[in-house]
């Protein structure tokens, strides 16, 4: 299995100042925090509990650690507090920003991540969640997100890159099929487009199973706007990747039946460009294993591609 996993600061490691932002929002101080796994963040994500019983979930990072972090915060704090009330993702509390460290201070949802490999009733609860999301009533706030293909264009022309900047350990598949996987993802933008809320990270561990079985949404900094399907489709190659068995193609068919296959090349073809064109750079400051696991993820959207196109050349 191919967990997301990164490495922490503690709580306790927090500066003192960071410390107390947190109690200021929460109005109480802290007796207890628990480290909680997964994600690639190089800053903290702390389960923790006031003096009055008060429970909050809260992240903190600093640009001192890693420069695109503190940004990635900044967003999750706009969208977080642009999310209806009924919407199923954590509501924010409160947060902290002195200019290097960026903190959020969110509801503590009482929840685990999903089992990998995936099963296939959480596998289903996850999907109704997705599906909700994308149909969530848009506030000014969230109107006001950026377009996904527009979003992931720069992200989708990784093949035009390696096209004119050969890479010897590109597997050898993609290497035969560049200039064809290089047109298809080119289509990806369009296809992305619409209005429909977008998370555009969905995987196993931003999402937190409630003990009711319903599904909450986490970590909000790459949300954008258009086409809903993205995050389901997302998430059938985090089951792929978790289970190299898994009927991805079945469920794609269950899940997606009006999306056009072309539209799921190309974004599969897109994403595939972004991992094999950022996984050859080297590990960002603070992030030791995110290349390791966007190789894991672009190895897997590639298998599944060819096996479509291998099906569709013998149709």
């Amino acid at each position: 299995m191919a967990e997301a996993s990164g490495v922490r600061v503690a709580w306790a490691d927090l500066p003192r100042t960071v410390r107390a932002a947190v109690e200021d929002v929460l109005g109480s101080p802290v007796v207890a925090a628990v480290t909680q796994p997964g994600g690639f963040s190089p800053g903290s994500a702390d389960r923790v509990r006031t003096a009055d019983g008060r429970r909050a979930f809260v992240k903190a990072v600093a640009g001192s650690t890693n420069v695109h972090s503190p940004i990635l915060h900044r967003r999750e704090i706009a969208v977080t507090a642009a999310m209806p009330p009924d919407a199923p993702v954590p509501r924010l509390l409160g947060s902290h920003d002195d200019g290097d460290w960026v903190a959020l201070v969110l509801s503590d949802v009482e929840g685990r991540h999903p089992h990998l490999p995936w099963r296939a009733d959480e596998l289903e609860a996850v999907r109704v969640a997705l599906e909700a999301l994308a149909a969530t009533p848009l506030t000014d706030g969230l109107a006001a997100l950026s377009g996904t293909g527009e979003g992931f264009a720069d992200d989708f022309a990784g093949w035009r890159r390696l096209c004119d900047e050969p890479d010897p350990g590109l597997d050898p598949w993609a290497a035969r099929h560049l200039d064809r996987l290089a047109e298809t993802a080119a289509r990806a933008e369009a296809a992305l487009g619409g209005d429909e809320l977008v998370h555009g990270d969905a995987r196993a561990d931003n999402l937190l199973v409630r003990p009711d079985g319903s599904v909450v949404v986490v970590d909000w900094p790459w949300a954008t706007l258009g086409a809903g399907w993205f995050d389901r489709l997302a998430l059938l190659v985090n089951v792929g990747l978790n289970d190299p068995d898994a009927d991805v193609e079945g469920l794609l068919a269950r899940w997606l039946p009006h999306v056009p296959a072309d539209d799921v090349d190309a974004v599969l073809a897109g994403l595939g460009a972004y991992f094999a064109d950022v996984a050859r750079r080297p590990d960002p400051p603070g992030l030791p294993t995110v290349r390791a696991f966007q190789r894991a993820q672009g190895a897997m959207v590639l298998r599944w591609l060819e096996r479509r196109w291998s099906i569709r050349s013998h149709a």
